[in-house]
């Protein structure tokens, strides 16, 4: 469902407001949802990994070419898998500090 245009302008001002008070915070933010979708990336591309094993395992008996581009499509699904998990630990980087910070501020506040 989508915001309504109040809805909306109210969310961009906290945003705003968010960037202005704590820019590393907010940035922690944006990486967080960064590695929600890097997750998703990850667990298509183990599902593509196993899709060409099985093409691959089930094909080499009868046509080269079919098992050839079943091991392409899990080279392939590898290297995208290794690469999101790059992306996502250097998005998690910093996290333990980020809970600390959060704890600072609460007992400041509190």
């Amino acid at each position: 469902m989508p915001l309504n245009e109040h809805e909306q302008k109210i969310l961009d001002e906290i945003e705003r407001q968010l960037y202005e008070d704590d820019p590393k915070l907010a940035e922690m933010v944006a990486k967080a949802v960064r590695s929600g979708r890097n997750r998703w990336k990850m667990r298509l591309a183990g599902v593509l990994f196993i899709v060409g094993a099985v093409v691959m395992f089930a094909s080499f008996t009868q046509s080269w070419v079919i098992a050839g581009m079943g091991f392409v499509v899990m080279v392939a699904s590898a290297g995208w898998l290794a690469l999101t998990a790059r992306a996502n630990r250097v998005a998690s980087d910093g996290s333990g500090e980020f809970i600390e910070r959060l704890q600072r501020r609460w007992r400041r506040e509190g």
